[in-house]
């Protein structure tokens, strides 16, 4: 089995009207951590620590609504492979400031996002 996290699921953007009562949601339903990032947002982390994400306002569900960050060791790469697959390109990489991520519509029209861990 491989040590990469090159294809893991790792970051979620979930869209709403009112952070705090999705965070109370989230928080009451799944066991899910809420925290408050250090720009303001209000984020959580699943029960395993393994996928975090925030909820964002300012956008309308399914437009793109949820957005799902797949982990990859490579973004300028995986870039690449994507368009060459197919897909379309809805953000380029530096669309988030000071991270890795990019954002593509696959060929059925969903919106996903890939992400870069930083360097070390």
């Amino acid at each position: 089995m491989s040590s990469s996290k090159n294809g893991k699921i790792c970051y979620i953007e979930m869209p709403t009207t009112d952070p705090a009562r999705s965070a109370d949601f989230y928080r009451s339903v799944f066991g899910w951590n809420i925290r408050e990032r250090g720009d303001g947002a209000t984020a959580f982390d699943d029960i395993t620590g393994k996928v975090s994400g925030a909820f964002v306002t300012g956008r309308h569900s399914q437009c793109p609504g949820f957005v799902v960050y797949v982990q990859v060791d490579d973004a300028e790469a995986m870039v690449k492979k994507l368009k060459a697959n197919g897909a379309e390109i809805v953000q380029p990489i530096g669309g988030d400031p000071g991270e890795l991520t990019a954002r593509f519509r696959d060929p059925s029209g969903n919106v996903l996002a890939i992400y870069q861990e930083p360097k070390q």
